[in-house]
């Protein structure tokens, strides 16, 4: 009788083990964020989210609200918990290195997402091409108006995209600056992406030069500021706004005639992939092969660059309304 029943407690506790083990088994993810300022941040980790989860993948996630020692801290304890690997977006180009150093003494492989870390041995880096996005909004603009007062109005030096996308912009502006025909005089990076500094920026710039022509605007968070600063000044629909990421509210400018144009980049594209890759890792704890790769200032890293297209009064029903990530 006590053999019959120390065989069914056996079989019990293997089964226990088996169910447990089985569990332990499910890849984690990390996924760290800067915050949820912005509209587009919500879709990405929704997407995101979804995916790993569809991948029988386990998500842990954080965000630093703009805090690059509270991102560090964060990823300190993802790390602790055990996962596989980790995404991060970046609140520090810099400073998030030493991220990417710390994942390393624990044997994580570390994916940038959407904003490159700079001088470590980054794993992977996923993203739009920053630049193309900035030669999109100059072509665009220089297309409606060619001649005239520029202003230009960046992102932060802390974001790598900011320095990408304004790269771009002058690609495109050089010829037209040599000539003559463009005169930039109006060229500053906000603290911070939020748009009561581009706000302030653009009412400084309208007080120097009241007769601004057009206005090169990093994303569409920024253009709200810019455009509320020439709301004020009756010029709103009158001075030709760029912008980035296809908010709603950048996309009703559009319609009403207050913005001339944005930056499409499609959010499932770009999660989805990150999602996809952060498993791949996860699982063979190796970086697949890619046939590009990003110089981050030390480091020649594995990158995926997806790319961007243009949207404006006439394309915005055909790219962003069938788009179920857009607005």
């Amino acid at each position: 009788m006590k053999t019959r029943i120390l065989s069914r407690m056996a079989i019990a506790s293997l089964f226990l083990l088996f169910l447990f083990s089985g569990c332990s088994s499910k890849k984690q993810v990390g996924l760290l964020m800067d915050s949820f300022a912005q509209e587009r941040w919500a879709k990405d980790k929704q997407i995101f989210e979804k995916r790993i989860r569809e991948l029988n993948g386990q998500l842990l996630f954080d965000t630093a609200n703009g805090n690059p020692d509270r991102q560090f801290e964060q990823a300190r304890k993802l790390l602790e918990a055990g996962v596989d690997v980790l995404v991060v977006v970046p609140v520090d180009q810099y400073q998030a290195a030493k991220i990417v150093k710390l994942a390393h003494k624990h044997g994580v492989p570390v994916i940038s997402y959407d904003r490159l870390i700079r001088n470590c041995d980054l794993d992977l880096y996923i993203s739009f091409d920053n630049m193309e996005v900035g030669r999109l909004q100059a072509e665009y603009l220089t297309r409606v108006c060619p001649k005239g007062k520029y202003a230009i109005i960046s992102g932060p030096t802390s974001d790598h995209n900011s320095l990408m996308i304004k790269t771009g912009q002058l690609n495109v502006l050089g010829p037209y600056i040599d000539r003559g025909d463009i005169r930039v005089v109006f060229d500053k990076f906000v603290p911070r992406w939020d748009k009561d500094e581009s706000y302030k920026l653009m009412k400084e710039c309208l007080k120097q030069h009241p007769d601004i022509n057009a206005v090169l605007v990093a994303n569409d968070d920024l253009a709200t500021g810019v455009v509320n600063a020439l709301e004020e000044k009756n010029l709103a629909g009158k001075v030709w706004v760029s912008g980035q990421d296809a908010d709603q509210i950048a996309c009703e400018r559009i319609m009403a005639g207050k913005q001339v144009m944005t930056v499409y980049k499609p959010i499932e594209n770009i999660a989805i992939s990150a999602a996809d890759f952060a498993m791949k890792v996860a699982k063979e704890s190796a970086v697949p092969s890619l046939n590009m790769s990003i110089n981050n200032g030390m480091y020649m890293v594995p990158a995926l660059l997806l790319q961007p297209s243009v949207v404006n009064k006439e394309t915005i029903k055909l790219t962003i309304v069938p788009d179920s990530t857009g607005t």
